[in-house]
């Protein structure tokens, strides 16, 4: 059993992400770091499990050894969902690889990201002033097909969807979020991003005041203050801010992370707690990183503040 075993509730368990490594978007970041580095790395730092990337197999007969030899398991992966202008049918048609993958997995969640209506080309290199907001009008025939895609995943896959918040997508802004989690039925998780909160302006404990018992996946990313400024008040765009490392790993930030651990605790969470940064590697060099993050996880579960 180690430290972060101990410091963590029953049936939670800390993941990272390999964007540390290699970034899915932006492929010239860590595109020489094989897999086998990033699995490497993540097992002698203690994570139990790592997010699905661009580099994994996508065979559940390969996969599953592979992450088992290092004693890491899948904690989810990310879906690029288009029901804002899609019906349901065709994005279970889309998906159903992807979640087959999942269940093969025993993964429990699967994250949802909302790519459709975002600017033509090239949606996260355009400013971020830019983002495409859907009407209000709209919002509410949205809830409905993502409530009935979430229904059709739990039923054909057991798996819950997990929807992601996110900057430049339909719910950036806390109205945003609220203005879908208000309308969608009980079967729609949220994702709670610690990072895309306070970098679209508003605090992430807000999210768990609101929809504490909707949240059913938890990604654990930081904000540098002085980058996040660079980029609002340039109108950078998104790939500009990744670029010049406004995500960092948890403690490398402002953001307070101990409100996490009170929610895990009192609102008894259950679930995957995922460190996320999508960083330059050679910037930030992933094993010191995901390293450090780990320990400042450790320190917040064991209410250290000054740690």
């Amino acid at each position: 059993m180690t430290q972060i075993d101990i410091l963590l509730p029953p049936y939670v368990r800390l993941a990272v992400s390999p964007l540390s490594w290699a970034n899915d978007v932006l492929e010239d970041l860590g595109e020489d770091i094989p897999l086998e580095t990033c699995l490497r790395d993540a097992a002698d730092a203690g994570y139990h499990g790592v997010e699905l990337g661009g580099k994994f197999p996508r065979d559940a007969n390969t996969l599953s050894p592979l992450l088992a030899s290092h004693g890491l398991a899948l904690a989810s992966g990310w879906h690029s969902g288009k029901l804002a202008e899609h019906g349901v049918g065709e994005e279970m048609e889309a998906v159903a690889s992807h979640a087959g993958l999942l269940h093969a997995m025993d993964c429990k969640v699967m994250v949802y990201g909302e790519v459709a209506m975002m600017t033509p080309g090239s949606p996260l290199d355009v400013p971020m002033s830019k983002r495409v907001i859907m009407p209000k009008a709209d919002m509410a025939a949205y809830a409905a097909r993502l409530t009935e895609f979430a229904k059709r995943l739990a039923e054909e896959y057991d798996l819950k969807l997990a929807y992601h918040h996110h900057l430049m997508m339909v719910a950036e802004t806390f109205d945003e979020i609220s203005g879908i989690f208000d309308k969608v039925g009980p079967e729609t998780g949220l994702l709670l991003d610690t990072g895309h909160a306070v970098a679209a302006g508003f605090d992430y404990v807000r999210l768990i005041e609101r929809f504490g018992d909707r949240i059913n996946h938890i990604h654990l990313k930081d904000i540098r203050r002085p980058v996040l400024q660079e980029v609002r008040t340039g109108d950078l765009s998104f790939n500009a801010g990744v670029r010049r490392g406004v995500f960092t790993v948890p403690g490398d930030g402002i953001v307070d992370f101990f409100p996490i651990a009170r929610f895990v605790r009192d609102q008894g969470y259950g679930g995957w707690l995922v460190v996320e940064a999508e960083q330059d590697p050679a910037v930030a060099p992933p094993r010191l990183a995901v390293a450090r993050a780990f320990e400042h996880m450790c320190d917040v579960f064991a209410d250290r503040p000054d740690a």
